[in-house]
């Protein structure tokens, strides 16, 4: 019973990272696409040229 309920808790845990790691892989993705884009759409600064996108 118990080395069931280990294989079950294990088979429970890798699901569980594995879902976790794939919507991770989706947040990167789209924090990339942000970044690229912040890249192609800036403001223009004061004196004509192009400003930075991000505040640091």
């Amino acid at each position: 019973m118990v080395p069931l309920l280990l294989v079950l808790l294990l088979a429970l845990i890798l699901f569980g990272a594995g879902f976790a790691l794939k919507a991770l892989w989706w947040i990167a993705v789209i924090v990339l696409v942000v970044w690229l884009l912040g890249f192609i759409i800036r403001p223009a600064a004061s004196g004509g040229r192009k400003g930075r996108w991000y505040r640091w």
